[in-house]
């Protein structure tokens, strides 16, 4: 399986505090990987790097086999990769629906001109209706599509999320906590349909998760963090029996 994703010797500081130390490793296509560490081990300043919100101090990052580090937020999200925070950003007043269609590209129907054309973009409306309509029901969220974003519960809210972020056409989704806050029942199930979303869509994922005892049964790869460095990578269960890794979790 190629990687679509590979990060080499990256390196950000923020005065005197070191919080990347050339961090390197790889994401393979179609495959949910797992960025582990203490809190302060340098996960989300990684995927603050890696979506464009900070620009790399040295190394590099290629997705498809392509330099992107350093490339703002918009850029990487016309190439395919979008991402979800920890605490949801959501139009709370808007449906459920009209969450999902805020993302979507190209839609001729925002032109000034085209827009007092009607045939102009009733087709391409019609269309993205009828997409955004299917991804909420991927998610579980179709019987709620008409209802204001702020009725959901914590849950539900990143559930909405992640439809936007697919919404996009993204082929890399980078998930900051996406279960933090919500009942177990439903972070079972949140996972779940990850996985149905690497399954059908093909959709490759690198997620921030502190709740490891759901997380861990979920993911394919693990690349654990401790101080801004890779401590270790592999297999769940080869990592969480890694002595370095079991030392940072304990030193912290």
């Amino acid at each position: 399986m190629e990687e679509l994703l590979r990060i080499n010797d990256v390196a950000k500081s923020f005065g005197s505090l070191r919080a990347l130390d050339g961090v390197t490793f790889g994401i393979k296509d179609k495959e949910v990987h797992i960025l582990i560490g203490p809190n302060g081990s340098g996960k989300t300043t990684l995927i603050n790097v890696v979506s464009g919100f900070y620009k790399p101090d040295a190394g590099s990052i290629l997705y498809q086999g392509r330099e992107i580090g350093g490339l703002p937020p918009h850029k990487l999200y016309a190439m395919g990769i979008s991402r979800t925070f920890q605490i949801p950003s959501l139009f709370t007043k808007l449906t459920l629906l009209e969450n999902v269609l805020v993302a979507d590209k190209g839609n001729p129907g925002e032109s000034f001109v085209k827009s007092l054309v009607k045939r102009a973009w009733v087709k391409k409306e019609t269309e993205s209706t009828e997409r955004a309509m299917s991804i909420l029901t991927l998610l579980g969220l179709d019987k709620l599509w008409d209802g204001p974003a702020n009725t959901l519960s914590g849950g539900q809210m990143k559930l909405l999320e992640l439809a936007r972020a697919l919404m996009t056409g993204a082929k890399l989704i980078l998930l900051d906590e996406p279960i933090s806050g919500v009942n177990p029942t439903l972070a079972h199930e949140i996972f779940g349909r990850i996985l149905k979303l690497r399954d059908d869509l093909g959709v490759t994922f690198l997620i921030v998760e502190h709740r490891l005892e759901i997380a861990l049964s979920y993911v394919d790869t693990v690349t654990a963090m401790a101080l801004g460095k890779v401590v270790a990578a592999g297999k769940p269960d080869q990592v969480m029996t890694d002595p370095k890794v079991i030392e940072a979790y304990l030193g912290a």
